[in-house]
């Protein structure tokens, strides 16, 4: 029985009509015989032109089309698109036990798993297919069905070329790249939100790496669950977000259990959600954060992908990643436009944004898929991020020092000052303490309320050590440990003497 397709009930826009004749020429020229990879942004529509690829596929070759997905909320939200495309689908789910093709569908849509496990034991049987189309391809568990359809072409399908697994690079699976519109054209045309981008400089030093290649959850909660971190985290969020929908992403449960009880104690409208909730309780949980407009959504990477909430308004990365894939996810959830949203916040709190660059950034995808080993390997380090961290006193601390003219104090350039006249290097840190004071005695009327402005410049003075010991070349845990201790002490003998100097 030969099915046909409904006349489809959606339109492609002129950049994703492009897309689509870029890939049938690439189809055509190989006669129907090629495994390609087509990039998108996240939120440029990607289901959207291979639905219609879809479509037009059947129609132009009445050959059949696979669908993988490697989630079952993916694989209704294909399913359900593709039937506004005017395509008829059989979702191969784990409720499926058996698939036996008599001609009812021209097109299934199928979760890898479920699909994998079937056709080893021989519990499907789909003939004629003619493509398969792979979302989220740079995933890896799609690899082991390959060997299933070398007949077929395949189109991979991803916002970032670039595998999940660095001993397995696309490119041995993949012979060409089509590169869609840039994040950056997106705006400009109005397809998606402009990103206000916010950072705060964090040390990463205590994050270990695991054997995936990206931060262990283990050092992740450890950092990202002290005291000094989750206030970050909160006055960010006043200073910038307060009172927008905010979808925040944690490394690990017990952070985001952390940053849960945080909001929740500041008087916030805030919910968890991470993958042992169950399918109702996530229901629920997006329901509430679709329909609340100052919702709070803390969250352990689950919403990273198969989520579309196009109301979110500010996305916090509470967490570093070395995956360039996670952060164009994570920061992908808050792009959707709407009528009265045509921009959104990002707050990044893992220095992922001077690991990676801008979000909408140029990006050589084609140079990232040829040579993924080079560009993993060029990665910037912490180390280095954090020689280049530049420290900006808070307004509301600045505030405080209303009676300075100024409050910056450059070592580095005092450094080579001092190099430069043949002076001692512990100079630089006598002139900053001396600074230090001065402006904690002009903004005081005793050596008590000084003493106490004094401490708040507490991360200030770690910074200037760190720099300091940067130009030393003794970057050593103790040593900064001990300077910063022996700068606090001086600090307040200083202010002392500049008080008793004025009696």
């Amino acid at each position: 029985m030969e099915v046909k397709n409904h006349a489809p009930q959606k339109k492609l826009y002129d950049y994703q009509e492009q897309d689509l004749q870029s890939i049938f020429q690439c189809l055509e020229e190989s006669d129907y015989n090629i495994n390609m990879l087509y990039q998108l942004p996240t939120g440029g529509g990607k289901t959207v032109v291979f639905s219609e690829i879809t479509r037009r596929f059947i129609e132009k070759t009445q050959k059949k089309v696979v669908v993988l997905t490697h989630r079952i909320e993916l694989s209704r939200q294909t399913s359900k698109m593709l039937e506004g495309f005017g395509v008829s689908n059989m979702i191969i789910n784990s409720e499926v036990k058996e698939v036996n093709d008599e001609g009812d569908y021209m097109c299934y849509v199928a979760m890898v798993e479920t699909l994998n496990n079937r056709l080893q034991d021989e519990k499907v049987t789909i003939h004629d297919i003619g493509l398969v189309i792979i979302d989220e391809a740079h995933y890896n568990s799609f690899r082991k069905l390959f060997k299933y359809f070398e007949d077929s072409s395949i189109l991979g399908v991803t916002a970032t070329p670039l595998s999940s697994n660095i001993k397995l690079p696309m490119k041995d699976n993949y012979k060409k790249l089509i590169i869609g519109e840039s994040i950056e054209s997106l705006i400009k045309k109005k397809f998606l939100a402009e990103a206000n981008m916010y950072h705060q400089d964090v040390s990463l030093r205590s994050l270990k790496i695991g054997s995936n290649g990206d931060y262990t959850v283990k050092s992740s909660d450890e950092l990202y669950g002290n005291q000094s971190m989750l206030g970050k985290l909160l006055s960010s969020y006043r200073n910038i977000a307060l009172g927008t929908k905010t979808l925040i992403f944690n490394n690990g449960i017990s952070t985001s259990l952390y940053v849960y009880d945080l909001f929740k104690k500041a008087g916030y409208n805030v919910r968890h959600l991470d993958n042992r909730n169950s399918t109702a309780e996530r229901k629920e949980i997006l329901e509430w954060f679709s329909k609340t407009p100052d919702a709070i959504l803390t969250s352990v990477s689950i919403l990273t992908t198969g989520f579309d909430e196009p109301s979110v308004e500010t996305i916090i990365l509470n967490r570093a990643t070395r995956s360039l894939t996670l952060y164009f996810q994570m920061i992908g959830r808050g792009s959707r436009v709407l009528p009265n949203k045509k921009e959104f916040n990002v707050i990044d709190l893992g220095n992922n944004i001077a690991r990676f660059g801008m979000w909408d950034a140029p990006i050589d995808w084609q140079e990232i898929f040829l040579f993924p080993d080079f560009f993993l390997e060029n990665i910037r380090n912490d180390e280095e991020i954090e020689r280049e961290f530049v420290y900006a006193m808070p307004d509301e601390l600045r505030a405080k020092f209303a009676a300075s003219e100024s409050v910056d104090f450059d070592i580095k350039e005092t450094y080579k000052q001092v190099l430069a006249q043949g002076l001692k290097s512990k100079l630089v840190l006598e002139k900053s303490i001396e600074q230090h004071a001065q402006i904690c005695v002009e903004n005081s009327e005793d050596v008590f309320d000084a003493r106490i402005l004094a401490k708040e410049l507490k991360e200030e003075i770690e910074y200037r050590v760190k720099q300091y010991s940067y130009c030393i070349m003794n970057n050593t845990k103790n040593y900064k440990e001990w300077l910063q201790e022996d700068y606090e002490r001086k600090l307040r003998l200083n202010i002392s003497q500049k008080f008793a100097e004025l009696m």
